[in-house]
């Protein structure tokens, strides 16, 4: 009895793989789509946690210690540094920004390095030729040794044994620098390296009271088994023993914080990508399911003519979806396990991110479970038509397709699928409101595209006979029963609003910060200006450059350490606030309105006010922080805490590259603070020429003072999202590769009723270039309508995107929208009509036959 219950038990699932035996034909597009979607999210989730893996195990070398200590503005005390070397190793680095001149007059504007004889801590820099360290950065005969980026020496054109002018110090470049172990921990540069010492710093004068030079200072603890309690008790003493040093703290478990928030952002969005695949792949899956339930209605009859129920049928059928889903399943799983490995092997040398590739269960698991729910969420409403339809429907149904509505606890099951679905892609984000978002999009999206396939065959089926022969087929074919259009539209919509959305950012942001600079933005922006220059450096822009705009504002960097009370750690904001609670922040005082910014909420205290400290907040970032008008915001600055209220809060055009800020202080608040001024002249040309004319002149008259052209720092921050970009259009090729599959298999899965079709007519005397010609028409109005609706869902979905999640500005860019919506009608006529004229090749003799 228990053996004759098993068999039974197992009877479904041995029907099914015995129906199988027959081949995987009709199911490769099944298969593809959901590989595409597991193989995605499984890679995506690999190579993410190989990154992690190998960030944390390389966190010590990142940081260059256990510990460190960063300060803005002003070196560590004596005291402090006492409190540092009783408890490790420290090691001293200093960077800023700097002009390096060449002995012919060009100028670069480099990343100044300087470090002390114990750097680097762990690790070690690549250098060619590989010197000492000692021996690399010395001062012999006046000359302090340096290593230089190979950029700088390929952009001022120089070698090895070449000297180079900063500040007023001479430095030979005895080696090129290729990479440095805590580079990452820095973040992103505006120039090219260039590494020397703390002597060769000092030496060269740029070290005035409020240089914008942030001071490192790296411990490493006593012992090799100084674990993460000995890092986070040191961080905790310093804080306890030095509550007003303004210390930026880190350990090796958060080296490069911004690089992490950055890896598990970027993560997020390629697994949305993923699960969008999956999506789309989906739609696949439910059509090729109705396919072979349609081929297979013979076989379904007769299972039920002798005996078997519509709850036995459908069991075998549903084995059969669950069989291919996991043949799909372990192939994307194979793809994805194996993509941290190729990654590495192919360009690990390449790679500037410590990546250690190996197997990852818990990814590999959860890819497994997206694909399989899936193809049972998309799969389960074809197959609940096998439930109930009798069997005399299914014979008939070639001449009178009838619509059956799933049974209740069928919707229900769905419904929990879907559920379960989307609380595991939302409860699993690193952003809920990002993947929330997404989750009702895609079902607002589903929603519409089924809208608009219904009002797409309600209009058909409502407009006037035509005339024209190939016009009344092709209205008729939109609407008739058992039409490809819902699949059609809800394949094409998917897929077009996907690629109109990645068009529509890429071209943004290529917009954004290469070609379309404002028109009043800043030509040149100067840096550490010190304070008892700053008039008379004003006035030598002003001869040189009569005809533009000089602004000068004054700038310090402070640190936001409590808001309203409350230490800034123990603080909760938004999301799009964090940023500014995580470093140092610019300052600045006035008397004015800043320009670029409005006053929204509050008072301007206005230029004769001598009283308490008072402070003007961005208002949107004031809101993410819960601050409001008479709260107190505590900053500190030079190891010196500032109180002061909130007196007003501004808008703020980020946009127009001018000097702005989020913190605006009243004047006389930084009274005595030693700081410097920032500088931008604005003049209406864009000359390089002219730019490196005014830049040597600054640099012979003011050899303290930095340069930065506003043009080659978009550049440099462009270099950085186009790459970004690139990796976007790479991870969405595998959405789109799913969208082409599924209208190329919601077309086949049409393709026995279009040979029915064209045999029929071509018996009653239609010609086969009629019939091309009919079949192109319905394909093209299907698509056109198809194509509105996705330029219009994906253009939203873009200026979303720009607007709210990147905070750019957004310009529709009609000629990209053209192109992809063109692209599209012509795949989808072409795969349309391929399948066609495969039917039209077939003789009606041994179709009628066979019917």
């Amino acid at each position: 009895m228990t053996a004759k219950m098993t068999r039974a038990r197992f009877l479904p699932l041995r029907l099914a793989l015995r129906e199988l035996r027959g081949g995987l034909r009709g199911f490769y597009v099944f298969i593809a789509c959901i590989a595409l979607g597991v193989m995605a999210i499984a890679g995506v989730g690999s190579v993410a946690s190989s990154l992690s893996d190998g960030l944390a195990r390389e966190g010590r070398t990142l940081l260059g210690g256990d510990v460190s200590f960063s300060l803005i503005q002003r070196e560590a005390r004596p005291d402090e540094i006492a409190f540092l070397r009783a408890r490790g190793t420290v090691s001293v680095a200093a960077t800023l920004r700097a002009m390096a001149r060449a002995p012919d007059g060009r100028l670069a504007l480099v990343e100044l390095k300087a470090v002390d004889g114990a750097y680097p801590l762990l690790g070690a820099p690549t250098l060619k030729p590989d010197i000492p360290m000692p021996d690399l950065l010395t001062e012999r005969d006046g000359v302090f040794g340096a290593a230089a980026d190979p950029t700088l020496l390929t952009r001022l054109d120089l070698k090895i044994g070449d000297r180079v002018t900063i500040g007023s110090a001479t430095f030979g470049i005895r080696s090129a620098v290729e990479s440095e172990p805590d580079k990452l921990a820095g973040g992103l540069g505006l120039g090219p390296r260039f590494l020397v010492s703390i002597d060769g710093l000092r030496a060269a004068a740029l070290l005035q009271p409020g240089s914008l030079v942030r001071w490192i200072y790296r411990v490493r603890l006593a012992g090799n088994d100084a674990g993460d309690r000995a890092t986070a008790t040191l961080g905790e003493a310093a804080r306890t023993a030095l509550p007003e040093a303004g210390w930026e703290i880190r350990s090796r478990t958060n080296a490069s914080p911004q690089l992490e928030r950055t890896i598990l952002r970027f993560t997020q969005y390629l697994t949305l990508v993923g699960l969008a695949a999956l999506l789309v792949g989906g739609v696949g899956v439910g059509n090729a399911v109705k396919s072979h339930i349609d081929r297979r209605r013979d076989i379904i009859a007769t299972l039920k003519a002798v005996g078997a129920t519509g709850r036995d049928v459908f069991a075998i059928y549903l084995s059969q979806v669950m069989v291919l889903a996991a043949i799909g399943s372990l192939a994307g799983l194979m793809i994805g396990a194996a993509l941290p490995f190729i990654i590495v092997g192919a360009f690990g040398h390449l790679l500037p991110l410590p990546v250690a590739p190996m197997l990852h269960p818990d990814e590999l698991a959860l890819s497994a479970v997206y694909g399989l729910l899936t193809a049972l969420a998309f799969g389960m409403w074809p197959l609940t038509r096998v439930h109930d339809i009798p069997v005399s429907a299914l014979f008939r149904d070639t001449v009178a397709h009838e619509v059956v509505r799933p049974q209740a606890r069928y919707l229900v099951l769905i419904a929990l699928l879907i559920a379960t679905l989307a609380g595991i892609a939302v409860g699993l984000a690193y952003d809920k409101r990002v993947a929330l978002v997404f989750v009702a999009a895609a079902a607002i999206v589903f929603a519409l595209l089924r809208g608009i396939a219904s009002g797409l065959m309600a209009l058909a089926r409502r407009l006037p006979r035509s005339r024209i022969t190939m016009v009344r087929l092709a209205v008729a074919n939109i609407h008739r029963p058992g039409t490809l259009t819902p699949s059609v539209v809800l394949s094409l919509g998917l897929g077009l609003a996907v690629l109109v959305t990645i068009t529509q950012i890429d071209g943004n942001l290529r917009r954004q910060f290469s070609a379309a600079l404002p028109e009043r933005a800043p030509t040149l922006y100067f840096i550490d200006i010190p304070s008892s220059v700053s008039a008379r450096f004003d006035e030598f822009l002003k001869r040189l450059t009569p005809q533009a705009t000089v602004e000068d504002v004054p700038m310090l960097r402070g640190r936001i350490v409590a808001a309203r009370g409350v230490k800034a750690e123990e603080l909760k904001p938004s999301r799009d606030a964090q940023w500014v609670l995580q470093s140092d922040r610019g300052l600045t005082y006035t008397g004015e309105v800043p320009k670029g910014s409005k006053v929204v909420e509050g008072e301007w205290w206005g230029p004769d006010y001598d009283g308490p400290p008072l402070v003007s907040f961005e208002k949107k970032l004031a809101d993410g922080l819960g601050l409001k008008i008479g709260d107190t915001v505590n900053v500190n600055v030079l190891g010196r805490d500032i109180t002061a209220t909130i007196s007003n809060m501004r808008n703020v055009d980020w946009q127009s590259l001018g000097i702005n800020f989020v913190l605006v202080f009243s004047p006389h608040a930084f009274r005595g603070a030693p700081h410097t001024h920032i500088a931008t002249l604005t003049e209406m040309h864009d000359s390089p020429a002219k730019d490196a004319s005014i830049i040597k002149a600054v640099a012979d008259a003011f050899p303290m003072v930095t340069s930065v052209r506003v043009r080659e720092a978009l550049e440099t921050i462009g270099t950085v999202v186009t790459n970004l970009v690139l990796a976007i259009r790479g991870a969405s090729t595998v959405t789109l590769v799913s969208a082409i599959l599924v209208l190329g298999g919601a077309l086949a899965a049409g393709h026995r009723h279009r040979v029915y079709d064209a045999v029929i007519l071509k018996t009653l005397g239609a010609t086969r270039l009629r019939l091309l010609g009919a079949y192109a028409l319905e394909y093209l109005m299907i698509g056109a309508a198809t194509a509105v609706f996705g330029m219009a869902a994906g253009s939203l979905a873009a200026w979303l995107i720009v607007t709210r999640l990147m905070t750019l500005g957004f310009e529709w860019q009609a000629g990209s929208a053209a192109i992809v919506v063109a692209a599209a009608l012509i795949v989808t006529v072409a795969l349309g009509l391929a399948g066609t004229l495969m039917a039209l090749t077939r003789k009606p003799a041994s179709v009628l036959r066979n019917l």
